[in-house]
């Protein structure tokens, strides 16, 4: 199976040489397959929102090289990662743009990846194309999206930033704790929308959370890290065997 998303001694140290230096992920090795789902917990200062963001390119490492579909994407910022990457937040408003509407946040979701010059006119194919997947998450938005995003709640903007992830042609999505601010019948709907389109669309995903439900529900191979560092790595098979109170007691 390709390899999607390749870390090679991957390093990263905040304030380097003071009294506060933290060294937050240290010497970390990783290999994910394409259309992996790979589910990553730890305590808080753990180190797993750290190495979302070196694969993002929101960070760079201190040491260590990243390599996206065989492309070294080291020293590239997040903006040139974006034609592999989608991210959604901890924050239903990182993802949207408020004052547009929902069918405009589509349009710019569409082109976000595509060069200079290249637009993508809102005409009524393209309407009807935005109809049926928001219909698809069953919060009766499909006969809104004329409305401003930002009159949604918290929930319909994370759902929707969901769908909007895949409307390019990315092939990593990143889920960053996308259920941390929502209550618990929105969280479900993210969460099984998310997990639906990792599989419609075979991306390789990776989800970064602290509700250990969702770690045991969701997802494959599963990471634990403690202290800058990978401590477990379980793939699907032993993942399957694994019972909620075992999982548990990895923070005991």
């Amino acid at each position: 199976m390709q390899t999607a998303i390749l870390l090679t001694n991957i390093s990263r140290t905040f304030n380097h040489g003071k009294p506060t230096q933290v060294d937050a992920v240290k010497d970390v090795s990783l290999d994910i397959k394409a259309g992996e789902f790979v589910v990553i917990v730890g305590s808080n200062g753990s180190g797993k929102t750290t190495l979302l963001n070196l694969i993002s390119g929101s960070l760079h490492p201190t040491f260590g090289n990243i390599s996206i579909n065989n492309i070294d994407v080291t020293k590239l910022a997040d903006h040139e990662r974006s034609k592999w990457i989608a991210r959604v937040f901890q924050n239903p408003m990182s993802g949207t743009a408020s004052e547009l509407s929902i069918l405009d946040n589509f349009r710019l979701a569409a082109i976000r990846s595509q060069t200079k010059g290249i637009t993508i006119g809102i005409n009524n194919t393209f309407k009807a194309v935005v109809r049926d997947k928001v219909k698809t998450l069953g919060m009766g938005l499909e006969n809104k999206i004329e409305q401003p995003m930002g009159t949604l709640s918290g929930g319909q903007r994370q759902a929707l930033t969901l769908l909007m992830s895949v409307m390019d042609e990315c092939k990593v999505l990143l889920l960053d704790e996308p259920t941390a601010a929502l209550d618990p019948r929105s969280a479900e709907v993210v969460m099984q929308t998310a997990d639906k389109l990792s599989k419609e669309f075979d991306l390789t995903t990776i989800l970064v959370t602290h509700n250990l439900k969702d770690a045991f529900t969701y997802g494959g191979r599963i990471i634990q890290m403690a202290e800058g560092r990978i401590i477990k790595d379980q793939d699907s098979e032993i993942k399957r065997r694994l019972t909620q109170n075992e999982l548990f007691d990895w923070f005991n």
